[in-house]
Formats: structure tokens, C-alpha cells, sequence
């Protein structure tokens, strides 16, 4: 399974459980104020048949503003909040970021894409890997970083996590992304030390980098 098809089958899901939580307390609010589903209908401006099909999980296509307005006849809020969770759909560029990094490998060593985590039921995954004997390298790829404190949050959790012996910052080489890293390079380079052409000396040369390093590419 690919991470873009893990993606959709976990929105697909989440969506009916949403529609799930919705119906029930539509239902709930309306049995609680005595009111039949037509009642509830001509409130919110539908037919008693689209409640019922609401109420029964029938209604896929259930908007937003419908269940908004739904729930306030009944006198609930709807309240959204979003989290992290996973990584983001890559576009092409960040594929061919990649795809740079991986033409400039030695042969013996290992290329992986969208390694996950080795925790059970965990979303995160490396955008890739490059391994060698006994070790393992975590690839981050950036096309347009801009917060460096999520960044290192974010990195530095997957460090801790990943099962990696250190992690590659690769940036695209953008005048953006080097103004970033001026403005950013006393805190960056205390978690990346090393230097990228050094890193990648040791990756053409099929050797174990001695750190972690920022690479432009």
C-alpha cells in the first residue's frame, strides 16, 4: 500500500466516522426537544426525508453547513479542529528533490521512499532512507521550509523515534530556502553539524555520514 492510498483510505474512514458522530446527535437532539424529522426538516430548511436519511448514515454527501445547521435546531455547536497527523501528499518537484539525492548514492547503499516509523500504528514515516551496513540514514526533504521550530520539532521527534543513526535536511536549492537558512543557521546547525558536502562525499564514497547535515540540492 502506498502512503498516497493509506492517505485516502484514513480520510475515507475518518469522513464516516464524522458522518457517524453527526447522525447520532442529530437524532439525539431532536428525540430530546419532542421534535418528529419533519419538524426538524422545515427548521432547518430540508424535507423529514433527508433528517431520516441524516440520522441513518445515508447522507455521504452531507456538507458542512448542512450540519451546522442541522445541529443548531436541535441547539448543538459544530466544533472543528484539526491536528497533526502523518505526512503530507508530496508534488512532483519534491519527488524529483528526491530523486537528485538518490542519482549522487553509491551503488552498495540501500534507497528506500516513504519508510514509516517502527511504531505500530504510527502515520509518520521518513521520506526516505538510505541505508548501509548496520546503519541507516532518515531523509527529510523541504521544498519551502519557513518555521524552524516546527521543523526541528517535527525532525527531532523522528530522530528519536525513526530508528536512524542520524537525518538529512535536503532543501531545494532556492534563494528562499537560503535566505532561511541565514536567518536560521546558528539554531539549525546545532542539529545538523555537519557539513552537506562532506555528508555527501561520504554518501558517493558508500560510507556511513558522520552526522547529520543540511543539503541543497
Amino acid at each position: 500500500m502506498t502512503a498516497r492510498t493509506s492517505i485516502r483510505q484514513n480520510a475515507r474512514q475518518k469522513s464516516r466516522d464524522a458522518h457517524g458522530t453527526i447522525a447520532r446527535e442529530v437524532k439525539l437532539g431532536r428525540t430530546r426537544h419532542g421534535l418528529s424529522q419533519d419538524a426538524l426538516g422545515k427548521a432547518a430548511g430540508f424535507s423529514g426525508s433527508k433528517v431520516g436519511r441524516v440520522e441513518r448514515g445515508q447522507a455521504p454527501r452531507l456538507t458542512i453547513e448542512d450540519a451546522v445547521m442541522l445541529l443548531a435546531c436541535v441547539g448543538l455547536d459544530l466544533f472543528l479542529k484539526t491536528f497533526p497527523a502523518g505526512e503530507p501528499v508530496r508534488d512532483v518537484r519534491h519527488s524529483a528533490l528526491l530523486a537528485r539525492l538518490a542519482r549522487l548514492l553509491h551503488a552498495i547503499l540501500g534507497w528506500a521512499l516513504e519508510v514509516p516509523l517502527p511504531i505500530t500504528g504510527d502515520r509518520r514515516a521518513w521520506d526516505a532512507m538510505i541505508s548501509g551496513p548496520g546503519w541507516c540514514v532518515g531523509v527529510e526533504a523541504e521544498m519551502h521550509p519557513n518555521d524552524r521550530q516546527a521543523l526541528e520539532r517535527k525532525i527531532a521527534l523522528k530522530e528519536r523515534d525513526g530508528g536512524v543513526q542520524s537525518v538529512i535536511l535536503l532543501l531545494a536549492r532556492t534563494e528562499a530556502n537560503r535566505q532561511f537558512l541565514r536567518a536560521n543557521e546558528l539554531e539549525l546547525r546545532a542539529r545538523f553539524p555537519m557539513s552537506g558536502r562532506d555528508v555527501l562525499a561520504d554518501l558517493r564514497a558508500g560510507r556511513q555520514p558522520r552526522g547529520s547535515a543540511i543539503v541543497f540540492l
